[in-house]
Order: C-alpha cells, then sequence, then structure tokens
C-alpha cells in the first residue's frame, strides 16, 4: 500500500516556513526539516526508504529496454510511497538499466550502487524548498555516471546539465503541487530521447496511463498527460 501522508498516522503532512530540530517517529534520530504531519510526526527520508536498497537485486535481473516499464514495477514494491525520496534514487536506476539491456556499455552493477548512494543525496522536498524535483536531478545523475562525468570534464559536464535542464522544463511547465509520479514518467521521457539523440543507445518507451491517481488526494487529473479518469 502506497501510503500519501504521515506513514506514523496517516494524517495530511504540513511544510514549515522554516527547519525546525525534529526526532524520527522511528528511529528516533534528530534531523532539521521542514515537513512533518499535522499530529507534529516526523519521519526521515533514511526511514521513508527503507527497504529501497531491494531495487538493486530487481535490476540486475532485468532484461527489459524500457524504463517506464521497470519503474512501474519499482512503484509497486513495498518501499516505494506515492511520493517520497525514494524517486530520486528510482528514476536514475530505471533509466541505467534499460540502457545496459539497449546495448549500452557499462557496468550495470556499479552503476546502480553509484546512483543509489548520489540519489540519496538528494532530499525529499528539494522540488519546492530548492526550486529542482529530485526526480529532474535523478536523470542528470544517470547521466553523469554513464558518462564518468565530474566537475572538471568538458562535453559530458554540459550533457547531465542539459538532461537536467529538459527534465526539470517539463516538469515546471505542468506546474504543481508535486506529484512524483508524474515527474518520474516526465524526466524518463526527456531521458530517453536525449539518450537517443547523444548517445545513440535507443531504449523502448510503454504508453503511460496512471493507475495511482485516486491515491493522490493533489491530483491535477485533466492537467496532467497521464491522467487515466
Amino acid at each position: 500500500m502506497m501510503k500519501e501522508e504521515c506513514l506514523i498516522c496517516g494524517a495530511p503532512l504540513k511544510y514549515l516556513k522554516e527547519e525546525l530540530s525534529m526526532e524520527c517517529a522511528i528511529c528516533h534520530k534528530k534531523i532539521n526539516s521542514r515537513t512533518c504531519c499535522e499530529k507534529g510526526h516526523f519521519v526521515c527520508d533514511a526511514c521513508h526508504t527503507n527497504g529501497m536498497d531491494s531495487l538493486i537485486g530487481m535490476c540486475l535481473g532485468e532484461f527489459s529496454k524500457d524504463p517506464i516499464a521497470i519503474l512501474e514495477k519499482m512503484m509497486s514494491m513495498p518501499f516505494c510511497h506515492m511520493h517520497g525520496p525514494e524517486h530520486h534514487v528510482m528514476v536514475g536506476a530505471a533509466l541505467l538499466t534499460a540502457y545496459h539491456n539497449a546495448g549500452g556499455k557499462i557496468n550495470l552493477e556499479s552503476a546502480l550502487y553509484e546512483m543509489y548512494r548520489r540519489g540519496k543525496q538528494v532530499p525529499g522536498g528539494a522540488c519546492g524548498f530548492w526550486g529542482a524535483c529530485g526526480a529532474g536531478i535523478s536523470v542528470g545523475i544517470y547521466a553523469s555516471i554513464l558518462t564518468c562525468s565530474t566537475p572538471l570534464s568538458q562535453n559530458t559536464w554540459g550533457y547531465s546539465n542539459q538532461l537536467t535542464s529538459r527534465a526539470l522544463n517539463k516538469i515546471g511547465e505542468i506546474g504543481g503541487p508535486r506529484c512524483c509520479k508524474r515527474d518520474s514518467y516526465l524526466a524518463v521521457i526527456e531521458a530517453v530521447q536525449f539518450t537517443e539523440n547523444t548517445f545513440g543507445v535507443t531504449m523502448e518507451r510503454s504508453i503511460i496511463r496512471c493507475s495511482r491517481s485516486e491515491r493522490n488526494k493533489h491530483c491535477i487529473k485533466g492537467r496532467c498527460p497521464f491522467y487515466g479518469g
């Protein structure tokens, strides 16, 4: 079951104007955050994404060349919620897997572990508080890993930033409120086209029709290109 709101009590989340020191209701660590539920429960990103490491094994056993199909499998795994920072890893991991299966030359296992490490550093709420959706950042990480890019790289430095920019532009054109599913789909679509044009690897892409809108009380319905009605 994908919970949209508080993982402890199901109450709606609220976003504060400034960070406060909060104790995670699960691991009891104190962390600065702007997010808690209306009853005061706070769950840190580490606890929110507990079990996410299982996606690495799933990806290593996957043969699909379609990152959307791979992403859908991840979204149905027990660790994945309706919204959350797990999407910051899942988007890039699905793309790396499909890229490899489509003939791209990468060491998939090491690439997935690197995606997991980097993606987990992008916090929940980055879309609103940083102005950069984590799904969009995830495709930039994907491109950076593919090209072994560093801050001192030349063309490859540009590729990862261009892809992030394209994904964020598509996400921003739709507008808010956020939906981690919608934004993940948009980011993957941009990455599939960019990968073919830039790296010459053609992945497959299934037609997207959202099956989760009823679980998202902030669903924008007809404004979403994937709304299933």
